[in-house]
């Protein structure tokens, strides 16, 4: 139990940390195209960890209710959506290749506000891996070890482009590599401290683990729909991001169901 509880907290931190450390053995920053291609595969990988191991998994747990079932992950769905929504409304942040910035007004320095873009990118995740966890290991929940790991695997393998998406520009912005890197492990950092408070929570979350799951399928579609899809479909040659994002969807679709 401690080891895959273990696991599942640094799997997906791991990932970010790596793709984060592509700046210390690069000389040049990703160009458009790929940076359009990771953004599509991650978009794909979370829109497939949203609906199978998240949604799914949330209506299986209320069938109780009959044909009301869809209604704790209709609820939590919206819920996710909407807290996104204030985060995004609050913080400030600046996207990747934007010029102005979202959130409320700061004097914060332009890549501090990048860091923080992808740190509210990243809180959802965390919320997934914790919330899946939980589950498991209450033994309480229809949660596997396998359905967990996938998870953790799907947003790790996701988390590298992050990673390398955020200390690559960084670096660019004129960041030693060392700041450069320690800004895009630092994005990643929210994933396992929000994971690990929530499994720490796990008792008192099980009566509302149906909702738990889809607010976080609705956070993290929020974040797909509101911030990938945009960066991955502009300029030139945007097929490439849409053509990953189907690559980043099977890849986590075959995770989940063969790991289950």
């Amino acid at each position: 139990m401690k080891s895959e509880l273990l696991s599942g907290l640094l799997i997906p931190f791991l990932g970010t940390s790596l793709g984060a450390g592509c700046v210390l053995f690069m000389k040049h920053e990703l160009s458009q195209t790929v940076q359009r291609a990771l953004t599509g595969f991650a978009a794909g990988v979370m829109t497939a960890a949203s609906v199978w191991s998240l949604i799914i998994p949330a209506m299986d747990m209320s069938e109780n209710m009959g044909k009301l079932a869809f209604l704790p992950a209709a609820v939590g769905f919206w819920f996710g959506i909407l807290f996104l929504l204030l985060l995004d409304s609050l913080v400030p942040h600046l996207h990747m290749n934007a010029v102005k910035a979202e959130g409320l007004p700061s004097k914060l320095a332009r890549t501090t506000m990048m860091v923080l873009a992808v740190t509210l990118h990243n809180i959802p995740e965390g919320m997934a891996v914790g919330i899946v966890y939980a589950g498991f290991l209450s033994g309480s929940a229809d949660m596997t070890a396998g359905g967990a790991l996938a998870l953790a695997l799907g947003i790790a393998i996701q988390n590298f482009p992050e990673g390398a998406i955020i200390s690559m520009p960084l670096r660019a912005e004129g960041k030693s590599k060392a700041k450069a890197f320690a800004g895009g492990v630092l994005s990643g950092a929210v994933e396992p401290v929000g994971a690990l408070l929530t499994i720490l929570s796990a008792s008192r979350l099980l009566p509302v683990m149906p909702y738990l799951l889809s607010f976080a399928a609705g956070a993290m579609i929020y974040v797909v729909v509101e911030e990938l899809i945009p960066e991955m479909s502009q300029g030139e040659h945007s097929n490439i991001g849409v053509i990953l994002f189907p690559v980043g969807f099977t890849l986590m679709m075959i995770l989940d169901v063969a790991l289950s």
